[in-house]
């Protein structure tokens, strides 16, 4: 399979792409997925499971006979996978071995303000940081990468991303499949371009989006298989792309079951042939496999709502991801329960009665980009608060939330999908269309270091288009400088 990505111009009055064609990359499915390994860990004496993340420079060989510069955690690559179970205290040695500062955001993590990673917890090169808290939160599929101010475009897409597993014992009861790399298999989806040398290039180049690379590789595979050995195999999806969005399906057109997104487990499952994912959005879905046969995984050409010309953001590409491959003979597995899960309550119950709007244009929200030294949102703990997000612009934005898992209640007062029932902590927003989230502000108050809520296309984020919020006690009030000090002293 050949694919590549020509220039682009200018469509509709939006600003697109006029690079050069990327390199013509011959893609055919014949090597094993990599599984990225479980971290190791170990247990401290009052009981703190400690993992270690060293970011570093290195060389990965996508493509036959070729090196490419890249950077990874643990490896020249993405980084391993980080497992912890509810109600485990658990803490992070991120050494940063890099030439220049990074940091380490707990993507979809309900953590202090101090240890979630953002812009103002800076690790300069050589310097470790150890963030440490207690898992307070449902079993999902969340994961890590950095977040400097300016740079987690490039960071993110040279290599620093994994994924952080948190159980709570739901899996098995529910008849999901939960043995890590042989049925419960994590799937990070990323699109690159490479040069005719074989080097990764990022070329925003005008584009409103940023990169959209015409090669798409799984867990840093191209052309990647992976062997099924049982009648059913659940793959934790995650758009680890920086400005790409998919539609994951499968070539035969058949349908599974969606299980899971950002937050954990829905309340049942929900039958459907395809999912749609933004940048740093996940899903958990069930395959049934047949024995002897093979079905490949693909993106076919996303909905990306009221655009003006999809074709310059992805709207016309499809992709082939992962090649399922059963065994000749494979195990039993079990039926997957009816309900998962507990279902949300059923009204909006809003007992702090505060409605915030957010208005996305440019690379703005609420006519502002982001200034490390503001506080944009005073939250009161133990609260629940209404956010109403809308982007204004004919291309696509989504948005993200730090600490919090959100309830997506409606969508232009429509209720929202049965793929939007769970918990979420990023959203696609369809232009011109008005997201209704209940996000519940529980524990961890702090008036000096902020969380963040912003667009996950990460150049947008990167050019502005993200703001601050604190979580205070009733009458506390926040510093007004909270970039002027280091979260170094915050990490243990």
């Amino acid at each position: 399979m050949s694919v590549a990505v020509a220039g682009l111009v200018a469509l509709g009055g939006v600003a697109c792409s006029t690079a050069p064609p990327e390199a013509e990359v011959e893609v055919t499915f014949e090597r094993p997925l990599a599984i990225p390994p479980l971290a190791d860990s170990r247990v401290e004496a009052d009981g703190t499971r400690v993992f270690r993340l060293t970011a570093d420079e290195g060389a990965t060989e996508f493509l036959d006979g070729t090196e490419t510069a890249t950077w990874g955690f643990n490896g020249s690559y993405l980084g391993p996978t980080l497992r912890a179970e509810r109600g485990e205290r658990v803490a992070v040695e991120v050494t940063n071995g890099l030439d220049e500062g990074t940091t380490v955001h707990w993507h979809g993590m309900h953590l202090p303000a101090a240890m979630d990673g953002g812009p103002h917890q800076m690790i300069e090169p050589g310097d470790t940081w150890r963030p440490h808290w207690t898992i307070d939160q449902p079993a999902a599929t969340l994961w890590y990468h950095p977040h400097p101010h300016g740079e987690t475009e490039e960071h993110v897409y040279r290599g620093l991303a994994g994924m952080f597993l948190l159980d709570d014992g739901t899996a098995a009861a529910a008849g999901l499949p939960h043995d890590y790399g042989v049925d419960d298999i994590p799937v990070i989806v990323q699109d690159k371009r490479f040069a005719e040398d074989g080097r990764l290039t990022l070329d925003d180049s005008g584009n409103e989006i940023g990169t959209l690379g015409g090669t798409v590789m799984a867990n840093g595979t191209l052309g990647a298989v992976h062997e099924v050995i049982t009648e059913r195999i659940r793959l934790r999806l995650l758009n680890g792309s920086t400005a790409r969005t998919y539609s994951f399906g499968f070539d035969d057109g058949r349908s599974f079951q969606l299980v899971g997104t950002d937050g954990g487990l829905l309340p049942t499952p929900v039958e459907t042939d395809h999912v749609r994912l933004s940048p740093g959005e996940r899903a958990e879905i069930i395959v049934a496999m047949e024995e002897g046969t093979e079905v490949m995984l693909r993106s076919t050409p996303p909905d990306l709502g009221a655009v003006v010309a999809p074709a310059a953001f992805g709207g016309d590409d499809a992709f082939d991801v992962l090649l399922l491959r059963a065994a000749d003979d494979l195990t039993a597995s079990p039926q997957v329960a009816a309900t998962l899960t507990d279902p949300p309550p059923p009204d909006e119950s809003d007992p702090s009665d505060v409605t915030r709007s957010f208005v996305l244009e440019g690379r703005s929200i609420n006519g502002k980009t982001m200034d490390m030294d503001r506080i944009d949102e005073v939250v009161t703990v133990d609260t629940a608060e209404v956010w109403e997000v809308r982007s204004r612009n004919p291309f696509p934005h989504n948005f993200h939330v730090h600490d919090v898992q959100f309830r997506v209640l409606s969508i232009d007062g429509e209720a929202s999908p049965p793929e939007l029932a769970g918990r979420k902590d990023t959203v696609y927003l369809e232009p011109q269309r008005t997201y209704r989230l209940l996000l519940t502000f529980e524990d961890y108050t702090d008036p000096r270091y902020p969380y963040m809520f912003h667009c996950h296309l990460l150049l947008h984020e990167d050019e502005g288009m993200m703001g601050q919020f604190v979580v205070l006690e009733p009458g506390q009030e926040p510093e007004q400088s909270p970039s002027g000090s280091s979260g170094h002293d915050h990490g243990d």
